[in-house]
């Protein structure tokens, strides 16, 4: 009997956390589209402050130490042949970030209405 139970919890325990990953695609956001080729994002006022004051000064000052640790790496990148994926960890990403996302939005790029 002892064993029927110690069997019976592990298969509930095994069952419940293989359905997780697919219960996790279930969520549904609220200010977000259902097709994931075309998305809109409707940021509220309070996560466009901080973006403004908080993220978009840091994401700058990032890109520009970025830029600088990209001259100084250029030598061991271009040693290495990597220049490119250097160039884009370093500066392109963090500039992206900054100056191509919407305000208070989570992803980047160009957003339509």
């Amino acid at each position: 009997m002892n064993l029927f139970r110690a069997t019976a919890v592990v298969l509930a325990l095994t069952t419940g956390l293989l359905t997780l990953p697919a219960n996790a695609g279930q969520v549904v956001q609220e200010n977000v589209s259902g097709d994931p080729f075309y998305t809109v994002e409707a940021p509220p006022a309070y996560a466009m402050v901080g973006d403004l004051l908080i993220a978009r000064p840091l994401l700058i000052a990032g890109t520009i130490i970025g830029a600088g640790l990209f001259v100084i790496s250029l030598p061991f990148s271009a040693a290495g042949g990597n220049i490119g994926a250097a160039g884009k960890a370093l500066v392109v990403d963090p500039g992206k970030e900054a100056f191509v996302r919407c305000l208070g939005c989570t992803s980047s790029g160009y957003q339509r209405d």
